[in-house]
């Protein structure tokens, strides 16, 4: 019982925004054998001290541990009092009355929730995902706003994890690895090694909200959103036929009050498109701060520009020999058969590292190959 309401709390937690993976509810589990779940208190902190992967969490944890249990008898593991506990013990299989919850099924459906299958049936799921997001009824938008954020979430703080720590090399680092071995009564269970640490990534970001980007614009906010979130060094701008940085804006601890925020923003929603003037504003104005070898440097745009295509190659050239990778997201890469002919992609395309798509919420979630550490060095031209 007392397993079962650990992983109902998770799922209450992420359905809150804090997403603790499957080894986080597993050591909740070892954590609430090492405590007294009879003492409040006690579990809380515990609980805090897994579940937590961040500040924002770390504030917003107690006023959700309150939430969860007020309608829920305490110490876990008693009757439930309300008539949802009591409907749920009526709907028990005599199996389960019988003996305790099947710990592998309740890993698998902590697991299932991990990969975003609470918020609706695995194929609404699918369809969301794959949807273009220009395509995507009223009725799914509200639906497609939770998932998208969640799994965004998932794969942001999936690579943000990849860059702390050490990383292992075959040297042994022996006056760690005696540090660590003095709480195990001096026994060397756990060996240490010395590494490089790696430096973090530095994110800039530059959104196209131009006319012809009106469909996907406030999806790809959500998108830099969820970055912004899990990187400390993100540096987000839109752009159109001007720039304007809205760093601060998405810094919010809700999304909603972030595109509050952006919609009372002067920023050419809407309008043209002058992308290699904007390059030239933004090198001039944050190139000095923000253009450096761990810089990925990230454009989303559908490459419809009225300005020189020229300019906006020169532009490009001189960010990527500065930046360690240049990224460039193109909705209509989503579309079959489609070829980026216009005279602004060509002129750009010898100095994009990577060009991919960004029409849906699968093509989003395929570029977290492009930030893991093995995958930023530089390609060979």
């Amino acid at each position: 019982m007392l397993s079962e309401t650990l992983v109902s709390f998770c799922q209450f937690l992420r359905a809150k925004g804090v997403t603790p993976g499957l080894q986080q509810t597993i050591d909740s589990f070892e954590a609430a054998k090492v405590v007294n779940p009879a003492d409040r208190a006690a579990l809380k902190s515990a609980l805090k001290a897994i579940l937590c992967s961040s500040k924002e969490e770390w504030d917003l944890f107690d006023g959700f541990f309150e939430e969860f249990w007020t309608a829920r008898s305490y110490p876990p593991g008693e009757p439930q009092s309300d008539e949802r506990g009591r409907r749920r013990r009526e709907s028990k299989t005599s199996k389960e009355a019988n003996g305790p919850a099947d710990f592998s099924q309740l890993l698998e459906r902590s697991n299932a929730d991990e990969s975003g299958q609470l918020v609706a049936g695995a194929s609404s799921q699918d369809r969301l995902k794959k949807a273009d997001f220009s395509t995507v009824p009223a009725s799914d938008m509200a639906e497609l706003d939770r998932f998208s954020l969640r799994l965004l979430n998932l794969m942001c703080r999936r690579v943000s994890r990849s860059f702390r720590g050490t990383k292992a090399s075959a040297r042994l680092d022996l006056r760690g690895t005696i540090r660590c071995s003095v709480p195990l009564g001096g026994t060397p269970l756990r060996l240490r090694f010395k590494g490089i640490k790696p430096r973090p990534l530095k994110l800039t970001i530059l959104l196209d909200v131009s006319g012809s980007m009106n469909p996907y614009s406030l999806f790809l906010v959500r998108f830099a959103y969820a970055l912004q979130k899990h990187f400390k060094r993100v540096s987000t701008f839109l752009f159109s036929t001007q720039i304007k940085e809205i760093t601060a804006a998405l810094k919010t601890r809700q999304l909603r009050d972030a595109l509050d925020q952006l919609s009372r923003e002067e920023a050419g929603w809407a309008g043209g498109t002058r992308i290699g003037e904007s390059l030239r504003v933004f090198r001039n104005t944050h190139g000095r701060r923000l253009l450096t070898r761990r810089t990925v440097f990230i454009v989303l745009s559908d490459g419809w520009d009225t300005g020189e295509p020229e300019l906006l190659a020169s532009q490009l050239a001189a960010i990527q020999r500065r930046t360690q990778k240049l990224i460039w997201l193109n909705p209509l890469l989503g579309m079959e058969d489609y070829q980026p002919i216009t005279r602004a992609l060509n002129a750009a395309l010898p100095f994009i590292d990577v060009f991919a798509p960004a029409h849906n919420l699968e093509s989003l979630l395929q570029l977290e190959k492009h930030f893991h550490v093995r995958s930023i060095s530089k390609q060979s031209r």
